[in-house]
């Protein structure tokens, strides 16, 4: 793969038109390689502001929610096919701007967000509108209760997932018929500049969707602005509540799909070697970017000598390296400011009594971000390291001496985004699994599908993306009455 040099071109959209940045410019490097990517100058407040008025525009008096269900699903489903024919192009961008392996690249950043891309294609056909029938005796009346379009959505996204995350949001307020704004992370922008560029050569009606680039204070007169109904975000529990609080100043909705301390419990019964095998590969895939990455791993006390032994072999197999390499698992993280934070934090809980149980060889490249895959022992879930989102590739590894000590460790922290169950049977690890509180539990393996809903608990957000439920976040509920 050749990642093509878009630099000086014009790359953000607003109202169908592609336009260059008028702000100060933003240097995207590639990960892996510390290279300069891209040169993009971000958008001036001018430019945001024209980008949410044509989403205005297109809202209240365009094509799109003119549109029948139907054809906007027929749409969505051309715009799908597009994406599907340019996956080398968009995979390449996706590797070069994140630093993800392409041996988890395709089939996670590309491959899943093609599929919720897909999944929502399909939902748009399916409107609801529930009927009521006519009652005699209190009202004298009948009616109907119809989803409508919540109107414009300020899309703001994370760098670990640029074209999932764009999708999840995206797609799901296409797919409810209501127009956006896409801000991707400035750290990760290239996939989504050129997804806005695919967009727009599909034929959607101006002002449908925009794209810009910004850094906090873009973002910010995003999220503020009184022209925008809601607001999706994703990113830590910090700004989240930043945005948050934009939004309840100016009445508008919110769904934030915010960090997460993800708890593994391995249920006792000779699970402990697959199931901390496979939690530590689920968590190393991206660089340990990911907030539903289970990072505390729960292994009763009998075996935790077992579950040291397996995480040894597991880390011992992992191989840090170049991207591109299809036998690499994992990249690097994102930056270098990333690396050094994240080295600090397991420095600081070495300095305090923790133990490093396993870490991976790292690549004698010359450059890039490199942060070894590592698992710590020795701490308890009061500790630091334990409680707080890392995003990056550490585990700690914590013994308990009986389920419901388990669940209790599980439960004992801010985040509620996701967790996971192994045990010996699946009866058993379901009622452990609905003990624990997140929006989404894995038992015995079972991963996210795009009919079905993500979305947290407690400080991990509001609002769930996936399934019908995401886009339903997209719609208000018009009560619709009349006299008999």
């Amino acid at each position: 793969m050749v990642f093509r040099d878009l630099s000086g071109e014009r790359l953000q959209l607003i109202d169908g038109e592609t336009v260059l940045g008028e702000g100060p410019v933003i240097e995207v490097i590639n990960p892996a390689t510390e290279e300069l990517l891209l040169s993009v100058p971000e958008a001036s407040p001018g430019q945001l502001d024209r980008a949410v008025r044509s989403a205005r525009r297109a809202f209240d008096s365009g094509e799109w929610p003119a549109m029948s269900a139907e054809q906007r699903a027929r749409l969505l489903e051309h715009v799908w096919r597009t994406l599907m024919a340019h996956e080398d192009e968009l995979l390449d961008s996706l590797i070069a701007e994140t630093g993800a392996a392409v041996s988890s690249a395709k089939p996670v950043q590309f491959g899943e967000a093609m599929s919720f891309l897909r999944w929502f294609a399909d939902a748009a056909r399916r409107v609801p509108v529930v009927k009521t029938p006519p009652d005699f005796v209190l009202t004298q009346t009948a009616g109907e209760v119809r989803a409508v379009p919540v109107g414009v959505v300020a899309a703001i996204a994370a760098f670990n997932y640029p074209l999932l995350i764009a999708m999840l949001k995206v797609g799901a307020a296409l797919a409810a018929g209501c127009t956006t704004v896409l801000m991707p992370s400035p750290r990760t922008p290239v996939t989504t500049l050129m997804l806005g560029r695919l967009l727009n050569d599909c034929g959607l009606p101006p002002g449908v969707v925009n794209v810009l680039v910004g850094e906090a204070g873009i973002a910010k007169a995003l999220t503020e602005h009184p022209l925008v109904d809601k607001i999706s975000f994703t990113g830590s529990d910090h700004v989240g509540a930043l945005v948050a609080e934009q939004a309840g100043r100016n009445i508008k909705g919110v769904v934030l799909e915010l960090g997460g301390k993800s708890p593994c419990v391995v249920m006792p019964g000779g699970t402990a070697g697959p199931a901390v095998d496979t939690a530590l590969r689920r968590l190393f895939r991206n660089a340990g970017q990911g907030c539903k990455s289970p990072s505390r791993i729960l292994v009763h006390e009998d075996e935790y000598d077992t579950a040291v032994a397996q995480a040894r072999k597991t880390v011992g197999e992992i191989t840090v390296g170049d991207p591109l390499d299809p036998a690499t698992d994992v990249g690097p993280v994102i930056r270098a400011a990333e690396r050094d934070r994240i080295a600090g934090v397991v420095a600081d809980a070495v300095a305090n009594g923790a133990e490093v149980l396993a870490s991976a060889a790292l690549p004698d490249l010359g450059k890039g971000f490199w942060s070894p895959p590592t698992v710590i022992g020795g701490v308890t879930n009061a500790d630091s390291i334990s409680q707080n989102e890392i995003f990056g590739p550490v585990a700690v590894l914590l013994p308990y001496r009986d389920v419901d000590e388990a669940v209790a460790i599980a439960n004992d922290t801010r985040f509620g985004l996701a967790g996971y169950v192994y045990g010996p049977d699946t009866p058993a690890a379901l009622e452990v699994a609905q003990r624990i509180r997140a929006g989404s539990v894995f038992v015995n393996g079972g991963v996210d599908r795009p009919d079905t809903p993500g979305g947290g608990f407690k400080a991990s957000g509001i609002g769930r993306e996936g399934g019908d439920y995401g886009i339903s976040e997209f719609y208000q509920w018009q009560n619709l009455r009349w006299a008999l």
